[in-house]
């Protein structure tokens, strides 16, 4: 069971296709955070120690079988947080963890917080990240939707903070794109740090939303892992 955890403002959505497109053997379950889609009626979540725990609630039915974890920026931090809980209250740890578009935890922040900025420097935040659609930021009444949904989110990721503790125990792969500006190679190998288990980091083309543009790249990789780890 391969869980996913989306970025910034994003949706179990972004996942949809992965199913058809990973080995027949893994089952893709997509999260879906307060604040969106069928959960719009929810107040997004600003705190990541809130939220990791309300999802270690909610995928503890799941881990009867071999699971694994993907994260995708804010979405990684989600991940490694959740990989942490699950390892000190269920003695459970993933077969893998994938990071993706996402620095280290020890790592500073090369950038100021952005989610407490005025309306129209946000949105001109959103324009320069690139990750909301076009037809979104030039819809005014959509855009007054998602704004309160991004500026908790930016503000969960951009005020998290790790507690430092024991590696974890499973393999763990750091994607990055090529011409990702937020996020560099030095940044991804960081996370070597945090597994006593095989480490590697893999670049694919495009900027820090890799994961649209090189989806099938990035899941033909995942789906290599999974395949070698079945073989092992």
């Amino acid at each position: 069971r391969l869980f996913c955890f989306p970025y910034a403002g994003g949706s179990d959505s972004i996942f949809r296709s992965w199913s058809s497109r990973l080995p027949r053997s893994v089952e893709v379950h997509c999260a879906q955070l307060p604040g969106r889609g069928m959960r719009l009626h929810e107040a997004a979540v600003t705190q990541m120690k809130p939220l990791v725990r309300a999802l270690a609630q909610a995928i503890n039915p799941h881990l009867n079988s071999p699971f694994a974890l993907f994260g995708h920026s804010m979405g990684a931090a989600i991940a490694f947080e959740l990989a942490h809980l699950l390892r000190k209250e269920n003695g459970r740890e993933p077969v893998h963890l994938f990071i993706s578009a996402r620095r280290a935890p020890h790592m500073p922040d090369r950038m100021p917080p952005t989610y407490n900025l005025p309306k129209d420097d946000f949105i001109n935040e959103l324009r320069r990240l690139k990750g909301t659609p076009k037809e979104v930021l030039d819809h005014r009444e959509l855009l007054n939707l998602m704004i309160p949904v991004l500026r908790s989110d930016f503000e969960l990721i951009q005020t998290y903070q790790h507690t430092p503790g024991p590696p974890l125990g499973c393999p763990l792969t750091a994607f990055g794109g090529s011409d990702d500006l937020d996020v560099t190679l030095e940044e991804l190998e960081g996370w070597q740090d945090y597994t006593a288990h095989s480490f590697q980091v893999l670049i694919l083309p495009g900027d820090h939303f890799f994961l649209h543009t090189a989806q099938s790249l990035l899941l033909q990789s995942i789906s290599r892992i999974f395949e070698h780890a079945a073989r092992r």
